[in-house]
């Protein structure tokens, strides 16, 4: 009998709408599906908030909390101050998502800069992990990692979308690099070459869900219980079992949040 996988979505978005009519029974019944951990990831204070109320509700969901580059220009005075009293929270063991989208560019570019750079600072104050959301802007992103050498927390990119000359330059500062549905998809060659170029020790796998379901669930609405898929993909792509996969990128999470070991059953 093979041993059950034990599986870390490192990035989902528990609280979205599309999950309103099922959201308690789905989180239930990941455990069975081998899903033993989820991060649902805040995109602004609101989100950030519904995130906690969640990962104290539910042993295996845990959060990040922070204030997405779309919603920069939209952040009030105190958000800050209120994320950073977030951050105290045991369940809450990342900062985001926070970065730079320079494909919408929903908020402007030097907003999206300014609220960045603060929060990497309350990061770096609350000792934890960033979560990092990077969209045609990888460029910038690394320029401004490199002028806080010496004051980067550790973190993640999620949903990776760069080429390998970055994903090396992103593990050089210490970050690790996370892959959703898309490298599951037929045209992602490119992603896939990138993803050779990240060492093992820096790999984790999410969903991004409810976005982005994975090969063969495109179209649908994804969650968490999807991300076999995604780990399904990498072993392949890095010729490992699935559970060699599986572990492999639970050991990486559980060392990225600062989370303990599960004990054995």
């Amino acid at each position: 009998m093979s041993e059950p996988l034990q599986l870390f979505d490192t990035h989902c978005h528990l609280d979205d709408a599309r999950f309103d009519e099922d959201r308690d029974q789905l989180i239930a019944s990941l455990p069975g599906q081998g899903v033993a951990r989820v991060l649902t990831c805040g995109s602004d204070l609101a989100s950030s908030r519904d995130g906690l109320d969640l990962a104290r509700r539910h042993e295996g969901v845990f959060t990040a909390a922070g204030i997405h580059p779309h919603e920069a220009a939209r952040a009030r005075e105190g958000d800050l101050a209120a994320i950073a009293r977030l951050l105290k929270e045991p369940k809450v063991v990342a900062l985001g998502e926070i970065g730079l989208d320079f494909h919408y560019d929903f908020s402007p570019r030097d907003t999206q800069l300014e609220l960045l750079n603060a929060q990497l600072d309350l990061a770096l104050e609350a000792r934890l992990p960033v979560v990092l959301h990077v969209r045609e802007a990888h460029g910038a992103m690394l320029d401004l990692l490199r002028g806080r050498r010496g004051r980067l927390p550790g973190g993640v990119l999620h949903c990776y979308s760069g080429s390998d000359q970055s994903a090396l330059l992103y593990q050089e500062m210490g970050f690790y690099i996370s892959f959703a549905g898309p490298i599951t998809f037929k045209n992602a060659d490119k992603l896939r070459q990138a993803a050779l170029a990240v060492r093992p020790e820096r790999l984790l796998i999410e969903t991004d869900s409810p976005y982005l379901a994975p090969v063969p669930h495109r179209g649908k609405r994804n969650d968490p219980a999807k991300v076999v898929e995604v780990a399904r993909a990498l072993a392949e792509l890095f010729n490992l079992q699935l559970p060699e996969l599986a572990r492999l990128t639970w050991c990486n999470a559980n060392t990225l949040f600062g989370l303990p070991e599960l004990p054995a059953v």
